[in-house]
Formats: structure tokens, sequence, C-alpha cells
């Protein structure tokens, strides 16, 4: 899904930076707008690979610093697959 279509579906919508490459879709709940959908092992895969990260820092670098960056209703949502 590129963030062109994204956009027009949510404008409001919030990305994870610098993970693109992990993005999935969208998500979908009652009363809700839809919100980025990202494949958490895609982004664990990003933070290996371009920060240089071992699998154990980029689990708590996701927990922490992404995930745990919760900024509003129109956060992502990170699924894992």
């Amino acid at each position: 899904m590129t963030l062109d279509k994204i956009s027009k579906i949510n404008s409001e919508a919030l990305l994870a930076d610098g993970f693109e490459d992990a993005i999935i879709g969208m998500c979908m709940q009652f009363g809700q707008s839809p919100v980025v959908a990202y494949d958490y092992g895609k982004c664990l895969d990003v933070l290996k690979e371009r920060d240089g990260m071992s699998s154990e820092e980029s689990i708590e670098h996701m927990e922490y610093n992404v995930i745990g960056a919760y900024m509003g209703v129109y956060s992502p949502v990170f699924i894992m697959k």
C-alpha cells in the first residue's frame, strides 16, 4: 500500500518513521478510522539491516521506542505474523 493511498484513506494516520518497507496495509476497527499496519517481523529486519542491531536489540528497540511511542488514536499497529 502506498503512502498516497494511506493518506487518501485517513490523512491523519500516523507513520513509524523509517519503516515504510514494513507497511502491509491498514487496520480497521468498528467506530475507528483506519490506521497503518506494519509487519512486526519486517520492522525487526529493518532495524537489524539498517542499524546493525542484534535480534535482542531490535526487539527491545521496537517494544520501547516504536510501539511504546503511542501518539494517540491514529497511531500505527504492529502485526505479528
